[in-house]
């Protein structure tokens, strides 16, 4: 059967809306095409991963993590199905994108042009 699956679409619509903060934030600065005119989505399923913002026409992944994701085992498998896949992955801390949006959307859009 062709289209989206509705479980992945009602899983990928709960985490739109119960989004943190700090996504919250970040996405203030990425939607709309505000970075160079480069189109981001949020909570988008590639393979058996949900990414936090994708923008597919460069294969840039951005996740914003809590602490929770300090030296984590699963996120290192999940960068490499990532990375084999074509996706280069940016991740930034909570912290960083509430106390310094400026530099992570600096950080961003040095990585789109480059």
């Amino acid at each position: 059967m062709r289209g989206p699956k509705p479980n992945v679409t009602g899983f990928a619509r709960h985490l739109r809306i119960e989004q943190t903060n700090a996504e919250a934030r970040l996405w203030k600065h990425l939607r709309a095409r505000q970075i160079d005119g480069h189109k981001f989505v949020r909570q988008v399923p590639v393979g058996p991963y949900f990414c936090d913002f994708i923008c597919r026409e460069r294969k840039l992944v951005i996740e914003v993590d809590g602490g929770q994701h300090a030296d984590s085992a699963r996120d290192v498998i999940r960068d490499q199905y990532l990375d084999i896949n074509g996706y280069r992955i940016l991740r930034f801390w909570n912290n960083d994108v509430l106390g310094n949006i400026d530099g992570v959307v600096l950080t961003i859009a040095a990585a789109l042009r480059g």
